[in-house]
């Protein structure tokens, strides 16, 4: 499973997570969202994302807290894939 970008994310404009991964796979840094997404078929579940968000936004796409399991299919919509049931 992926990891997830949740909400505390959107409009912080901190790109931490982005400078750790290994694999190049969170986008929207260059992009005029406010948010920073990852794609779950490139994200190899390092956790380094994890511990470079400073707003602790990052999570395990099974341990998403409930109050942002919205973001789980907005991440998965983002890249024109259905989220998972």
């Amino acid at each position: 499973m992926a990891h997830i970008i949740t909400d505390p994310c959107i409009g912080t404009k901190d790109t931490a997570c982005v400078d750790v991964c290994p694999v190049d796979c969170i986008y929207g840094k260059d992009e005029d969202g406010d948010q920073l997404f990852i794609n779950p078929e490139e994200c190899i579940d390092c956790g380094l994302c994890v511990d470079a968000c400073p707003v602790e936004a990052v999570f395990p796409q099974e341990e998403v807290p409930d109050q942002w399991r919205a973001s789980i299919a907005r991440n998965y919509q983002r890249f024109g894939m259905e989220p998972p049931q």
